[in-house]
């Protein structure tokens, strides 16, 4: 018993030349994309390790800035730390030195004052850089709940506000 005849396969194929030709044709331009693809795909891995192995280093400290025109320091950070805002510089040993020494705060997670071996610094209680007068917000007291504003509830007409009781008519109740 030959190859041929054991497997039903070669049962299906065609029995003439020209269509088994054309077969072999079609499958050897499967064979030359299968090929193309393998190809395209090593290059890519490559590639990838490639800008792997070629990525710069993140830098060992860097301060986070603050928002506005000046953008003023606000935290040293370590270079790979997860908190780290996008408004940012990478900055020296030195330089994360000063800033801490001069007040700077240090990050609570990443504790780069620990790594630059500076341990005589409070936790967490540095001031934060002052802010200007008038764009203060946050330190306006909150508006008074006693005595609220009566044209806030004008809206409501005759009904009653959260703050005053339901106007009384002489003679009649309100629900009747």
């Amino acid at each position: 018993m030959s190859a041929r005849a054991a497997c039903p396969r070669w049962r299906s194929l065609p029995p003439d030349p020209d269509r088994l030709h054309t077969l072999r044709v079609r499958h050897s331009m499967w064979l030359a994309r299968i090929d193309a693809k393998i190809a395209a795909v090593r290059q890519r891995q490559a590639e990838q390790e490639r800008g792997r192995s070629n990525r710069p280093r993140p830098p060992e400290r860097i301060v986070e800035l603050g928002i506005g025109i000046s953008r003023p320091p606000v935290r040293v950070q370590a270079g790979d730390c997860h908190m780290a805002s996008k408004r940012r510089r990478p900055v020296d040993r030195d330089e994360a030195r000063r800033l801490l020494t001069a007040g700077l705060q240090s990050c609570t997670h990443c504790r780069p004052d620990t790594q630059l071996d500076i341990i005589d610094l409070p936790r967490g209680t540095t001031p934060a850089p002052p802010r200007r007068k008038d764009t203060d917000t946050m330190n306006t007291p909150p508006p008074s709940l006693s005595d609220p504003d009566p044209s806030a509830f004008a809206c409501l007409g005759n009904q009653a506000g959260p703050f005053h009781p339901a106007p009384v008519r002489a003679g009649r109740e309100m629900g009747a």
